[in-house]
């Protein structure tokens, strides 16, 4: 069931929910957070290249002008419809842990839980593997050419957004504490200010290793043994042998099917199957009828959260190591029949415990996976399209710049555990728990929507929302990312202003405990090919810095 919430009259678009309309294209379509990543990617579009080889140019770009965000310090994760098959693809470009992080490393140094930063949490990071592999499989750019415009930004400087700046100076006291990080990106000691113009000359040289000599250069090469040596110099467990260790893996997209249309995720260690559990909770309800942003709506969701992070801090891991039934049970149908039963409409759950027998309870991840983000989506006119996140996991990652490399280096292994007999509990070559989560949703068998929303724990949460809101309230694609979301965060449920005062006064009445939701909410971007024309349509979160264009 689905309908229209839209009132003529309320602008110009008779579209209540948005201040923009959707980016219209026939050719090619590109929406990042950024700008100048977008136009990026257009010429790519524009000069013949595909899709993917859009997507990996952007991607560069982003890991440029974004870097409290992403970098090729971090990790990747794409999704990859290709025309010429109709086939979807999955890329798992994350990296494992370092081959001395064992339980028993982490108990000699006196740890109980893992670091939120430092070196320690540094994995091998996966980004660049991720970028050859795309290219290798579906591209017609060189990694020369991917790379060209991200080299300039870097060499050459590049203005900075309002929101970078933003998030920079937040960051600047801890890229301060880090001599490298501190050279790198504390000019004349402090984060630039917006409109400023920076350049990463350091990154620059070494990104013109990667173009030139490729992945290799990155895990086989100079960059590999210069940040082992920095990760020897710090005490770390990171070395040149993890890097050469190190592969980029085509896996299977998981999915579920949502009211007619197939939604695709990452399997495991991401979190894309507690997007799909809440998604087979919320079927068995009538969405449409409770009403958009209803409390009884935002009420169901925050449940249906609450019942698959509990399954996520249970039993997601390194899909190698998780509990052989918990892959099954999440994506059952008849499993999430029985947990909705547990809903009550009229009562606030203050848990909902994971129920796979003989298992490690669960692990509370709250406020500590906020993450710090970029997602980008992009399609051509040859049936390509792509969804694709990276990320350095923290707002600059471990707070760490290896060296003299101007490269940031992420912290996903603050995503372990140190819990005995936990799946993710840390281990040689493991991958952490991962929040990157790049979705796709096929309708009758072909795209219809790459989508992502940015932001830790956020991510599972609005992506459910964003299904409801395309499905069940039939927003177009800017809508359905510029609506107003929820986010449920520890005891807390952040709702953003729009969100009017009976609705909150009905939540708190059932138990719930509300705080403010600005700059809680991610970013989402999106690109929707429309089932009857092929027309090619946009979506850019206001709530970030970005742009959607098509041509």
């Amino acid at each position: 069931m689905t309908h229209s919430p839209a009132r003529p009259g309320d602008r110009p678009s008779g579209d209540i929910f948005a201040t923009r309309s959707p980016a219209v294209g026939r050719h090619g379509m590109i929406a990042t957070s950024q700008p100048l990543a977008s136009a990026a990617g257009l010429r790519v579009l524009q000069a013949g290249g595909n899709a993917i080889d859009a997507a990996v140019t952007a991607a560069a770009v982003l890991a440029v002008i974004e870097p409290s965000m992403n970098g090729i310090g971090g990790d990747l994760f794409a999704l990859v419809h290709e025309g010429r098959t109709g086939q979807v693809f999955a890329l798992d470009a994350s990296g494992r842990a370092p081959a001395a992080a064992t339980p028993e490393e982490f108990a000699r140094r006196g740890l109980v839980e893992m670091p939120a930063d430092g070196p320690l949490t540094v994995d091998v990071p996966g980004v660049v593997s991720g970028w050859q592999a795309l290219l290798t499989r579906f591209g017609t750019s060189s990694m020369a050419q991917a790379l060209g415009p991200a080299i300039a930004h870097a060499r050459d400087g590049f203005p900075v957004a309002e929101l970078v700046a933003n998030e920079w100076t937040a960051a600047a006291p801890r890229l301060a504490r880090d001599p490298a990080a501190a050279a790198t990106f504390l000019p004349a000691g402090a984060a630039p200010r917006m409109g400023a113009l920076f350049a990463n000359p350091r990154l620059a040289r070494s990104l013109a290793l990667i173009a030139e000599g490729g992945a290799d250069a990155f895990y086989r090469g100079p960059l590999a043994e210069a940040i082992a040596a920095d990760m020897r110099a710090r005490d770390g467990l990171l070395t040149a042998a993890d890097f050469a260790a190190h592969t980029a893996e085509w896996v299977e997209p998981i999915q579920t099917r949502y009211r007619g249309v197939d939604v695709h995720e990452m399997p495991p260690s991401t979190q894309g199957i507690v997007a799909l559990e809440m998604l087979n909770i919320l079927e068995g309800l009538d969405i449409a009828a409770l009403g958009h942003n209803s409390a009884d709506a935002l009420h169901v969701v925050a449940e249906a959260k609450k019942i698959a992070f509990a399954d996520r801090g249970a039993w997601l891991a390194d899909r190698g190591h998780m509990p052989p039934p918990a892959l099954a049970q999440m994506l059952s149908k008849d499993y999430a029949a029985a947990r909705r039963g547990e809903i009550d409409m009229r009562h606030a759950r203050a848990y909902a415990a994971g129920a796979l027998p003989g298992t490690t309870a669960g692990v509370d991840f709250a406020g500590r996976d906020h993450g710090d983000t970029i997602y980008l989506a992009c399609a051509d006119n040859h049936g390509n399209v792509v969804s694709f996140i990276q990320s350095i996991f923290a707002s600059f990652g471990a707070g760490i710049v290896a060296g003299d490399t101007g490269i940031t280096l992420h912290n996903r292994g603050a995503g372990f555990v140190l819990t005995p007999g936990h799946p993710n509990r840390i281990g040689p070559a493991k991958r952490p728990l991962h929040t990157l989560v790049p979705a796709m949703i096929l309708r009758d068998g072909r795209p219809w929507v790459a989508f992502g929303v940015m932001g830790g724990d956020n991510q599972a949460q609005a992506h459910a929302q964003v299904v409801l809101n395309l499905v069940d309230f039939g927003l177009h694609v800017q809508a359905a990312g510029e609506a107003a979301r929820m986010r449920h965060m520890g005891a807390e449920l952040a709702l953003e202003s729009a969100i009017g005062p009976g609705v909150r006064a009905s939540l708190e009445a059932r138990g719930h405990l509300l705080r403010d939701g600005r700059a809680q909410m991610g970013g989402y971007q999106a690109v929707m090919i429309d089932p009857d024309t092929g027309v090619l349509l946009g979506g850019s979160d206001p709530r970030k810095d970005g742009l959607a264009i098509g041509w």
